[in-house]
């Protein structure tokens, strides 16, 4: 099978016994290897158990017994999600040989699916950063250019299936972390409503926004990805009691009557690429020429959202990176001279220089004597960055904006300078703050590169979104293209 063919096209190959799973993982780990010294984009592979379970899935399809829709496809995985049995890093030196006693929600219902994890993906150490280069394991490459970054944090998901190693992988979206690098990668991305997927063994960065959602190269096969995801987890005291959803089933192409809001605040930052917003209103007649109306919207509180984000996604994360004191995981720093030689020492050495950043920052925002000035100032206007999307959707179905003010940028162009990588996720943030579903597809090319379109929803109403994304997919091309240099 080619190695950029559709979930659709791979289930009826299995279905048809033109091909089988240990033949399409086999492929797979083999592309990894073959195309890994270029892009470093894996922690680690998996090869003797997924070409397991490859075999295992066979059988049950010989018998009858497929599991459901991903059964025998090749996945993978963010490093942050646990898998029973393996390593699980988040990249950080921190959890050096922490091996997983359980699954992860999502891992099990992939898994259950009969989806085959054939490895693990780099990401920004702890999910934080926006290029992949704050990694312990080192930078992830982009696969249109290896020059330049494939996003983050969970750019390593973004590139593995943008170079057609893998038609499907996971990440982590905590302010843009799958949107973001699905629009420098070319490939689909979205992030489900915040609690519609269980966070369950999701290594936490910043709870309140984290959310796991799916990679891949088109809307339809994000759907099938997506919808095995979904539904209550009584392990999770954020998880929604809401049915996974059908969102395969809705996907008719049909975009008429639907209303698309255009935020004025998303095209007028200063700094945004004028190409980028050019494809961006350029794909947005495209849907009005579906039959789909377009109207302006405004969500006065935008220029509020960055600064809002960070200090709210700091004060978190210095509060759950808390439990890595050199006992409990991971790594522990010898010939400590005592307790708190033992915990100022393991942190010290265990964290990298932009999470301890986080740390710093976080602690001090929730400290006596800021804590009302800054931590709880931001949570009264992420209140108020709520309300703006409660309002735009009362007159809106579906907001359409940029995913980034810009394409893939050089490595290391953003590297010492924290606030311009921060502003990498100006058009994301808002989402999780929010709580609302966005997904990130593309729509055109500058430079060579992908540019990304993102569509943002209310709240679980992850079908829209996607309908209209697949509806745009039907009428354009952009993703079909393939990096020229992985054909």
């Amino acid at each position: 099978m080619a190695a950029y063919t559709s979930l659709r096209a791979l289930r009826a190959a299995l279905e048809s016994g033109d091909t089988t799973s240990v033949a399409l993982v086999q492929a797979s780990l083999e592309r990894a290897e073959t195309l890994e010294p270029q892009l470093r984009a894996f922690v680690w592979l998996r090869k003797e158990g997924a070409l397991a379970d490859a075999a295992a899935s066979d059988a049950r399809r010989a018998q009858g017994a497929v599991r459901g829709p991903l059964d025998g496809i090749p996945v993978a995985l963010k490093d942050n999600l646990v898998k029973r049995g393996e390593r699980t890093t988040c990249c950080s030196r921190i959890l050096e040989g922490f091996v997983s006693p359980y699954d992860a929600t999502a891992v099990e219902r992939l898994e259950a699916a009969g989806a085959v994890v054939i490895g693990a993906t780099n990401l920004d150490e702890f999910a934080m950063g926006s290029s992949t280069e704050q990694s312990c394991q080192g930078a992830t490459r982009n696969p249109w250019d290896l020059e330049r970054a494939p996003g983050g944090s969970s750019g390593g998901s973004a590139a593995v299936v943008a170079a057609g190693i893998v038609p499907l992988a996971l990440g982590s979206d905590t302010g843009g972390s799958i949107r973001q690098p699905a629009a420098l990668c070319g490939v689909v991305g979205i992030k489900p409503t915040y609690g519609r997927v269980s966070r369950w063994g999701l290594v936490a960065f910043a709870s309140s926004l984290d959310q796991i959602g799916v990679f891949a190269r088109s809307a339809e096969d994000a759907a099938f990805g997506l919808e095995c995801l979904c539904g209550h987890d009584p392990r999770d005291s954020t998880s929604l009691p809401e049915p996974a959803p059908d969102l395969s089933g809705r996907l008719d192409g049909d975009v008429s009557g639907l209303v698309i809001g255009l935020p004025d605040e998303y095209f007028a930052t200063e700094g945004a690429d004028p190409a980028v917003l050019d494809a961006v209103r350029t794909a947005v007649g495209e849907l009005e020429a579906a039959g789909a109306k377009v109207r302006p919207v405004s969500l006065p509180h935008t220029s509020y959202a960055v600064a809002t984000y960070y200090l709210i996604a700091t004060a978190e994360a210095s509060s759950n990176l808390a439990r890595y004191d050199g006992v409990r995981y991971g790594y522990r720093a010898d010939q400590v001279e005592s307790l708190t030689d033992l915990y100022f020492r393991s942190r010290s050495e265990g964290f990298g220089a932009e999470v301890k950043r986080r740390i710093v920052l976080g602690t001090y925002v929730l400290s006596a004597g800021y804590y009302e000035a800054y931590y709880k100032k931001a949570q009264q206007v992420r209140t108020l960055l709520r309300r703006d999307f409660e309002a735009a959707f009362e007159g809106c179905d579906l907001l359409a904006t940029p995913t980034t003010p810009e394409v893939a940028f050089p490595i290391g162009a953003k590297t010492d300078d924290p606030l311009t990588m921060y502003l990498s996720d100006v058009y994301t943030v808002s989402a999780n703050l929010a709580g609302v579903p966005g997904v990130s597809l593309p729509c055109g090319f500058a430079e060579g590169l992908p540019i990304g379109l993102q569509l943002l929803g209310p709240a679980l109403d992850e079908a829209t979104l996607l309908r209209a994304a697949d509806a745009f997919q039907r009428r354009t091309d952009h993703h079909t293209a393939t990096p020229p240099e992985f054909p």
